[in-house]
């Protein structure tokens, strides 16, 4: 039979997999594979597991948030191996989901994974850490990885949005120089988004009508600091209407670009705190894994 290793974080979303997991595991067995499977116990486990696991198995499932998904593809990378991926979406926000379609009911996702085709996709680095669709910094970005798991399972992406207004009371400017496409950027920054998805922290990406998964391009967002305190709320106008031609929103695609800051920058990857540093380079490696969808 064939091998498939199903990883599940059993506190994502509002832990409403565990009623699941059985039927899930039928549909497994359905189409002819033999399970191992893996509830985490920690974070970064599931990194540890697919790089020194995964290249055993015909298909490697995992089910949780986006940061689940992060984790399993880190791994796959780590270990230098083409292994197909399926995602069974069980977070908070489930944003990469979105991009792929797939669907939110357990049972459903199962069956699409097993009739499902696997598609080549892009993947993110950063300083040698990889991600799934998005790479942020400010404020806004640090909602989050600072938002307490607690939070999230009871109010689920509510969380993100009261957590978000208190922030954007809060908002810190960094002083960057950007490159990218034989272009330089210099300025006062408060927010940066550097995304593969249609959706990010639950909102459809400013970006979204731009966005293709493989590409090998990311859809570069950076917000500089408005001359003026009372700009803020028509700067988040624009972000919720898709309108990048604010004179404060900088707009670009690219498969690579360096940032450097004079003070440490705090990063989000796919939701989950990546470091600080005051120099980043952050690059795309084109349709670098499969993941399985319609």
């Amino acid at each position: 039979m064939k091998k498939l290793l199903f990883i599940v974080n059993p506190k994502a979303g509002k832990m409403t997999m565990r009623n699941h997991v059985l039927a899930v595991c039928e549909e497994f067995r359905r189409g002819g594979y033999e399970i191992n499977f893996v509830p985490t116990l920690a974070k970064g486990e599931a990194v540890d597991i697919v790089a020194s696991r995964g290249a055993e198995y015909d298909l490697i499932v995992c089910s949780g948030g986006d940061g689940t998904l992060d984790e399993v593809v880190a791994g796959t990378q780590i270990g230098q191996m083409d292994v197909p991926i399926g995602y069974i979406p069980a977070g908070s926000t489930n944003d990469y989901a979105k991009s792929l379609k797939l669907p939110v009911t357990p049972e459903t996702a199962a069956r699409l994974i097993m009739k499902g085709t696997p598609r080549a996709v892009d993947v993110g680095v950063m300083n040698d850490q990889f991600f799934i669709y998005v790479a942020a910094f400010g404020s806004i970005a640090q909602v989050s990885y600072s938002t307490g798991q607690e939070k999230k399972n009871a109010l689920g992406h509510l969380a993100y949005v009261l957590d978000g207004a208190v922030s954007m009371l809060n908002l810190k400017s960094y002083h960057m120089t950007i490159s990218c496409n034989a272009t330089t950027i210099s300025g006062e920054f408060i927010h940066g988004m550097i995304t593969n998805s249609v959706s990010v922290g639950g909102f459809k990406s400013i970006v979204s009508s731009q966005t293709k998964l493989n590409d090998g391009l990311f859809e570069v967002v950076l917000v500089r600091k408005p001359k003026d305190p009372t700009e803020y709320p028509r700067i988040l106008s624009s972000f919720l209407l898709g309108d990048t031609s604010a004179p404060e929103i900088v707009f670009l695609q690219t498969s690579e670009l360096g940032i450097t800051c004079d003070e440490p920058v705090e990063w989000a990857l796919d939701g989950e705190f990546g470091g600080a540093f005051k120099e980043t380079y952050i690059e795309n490696k084109k349709q670098r894994i499969r993941i399985v969808c319609k």
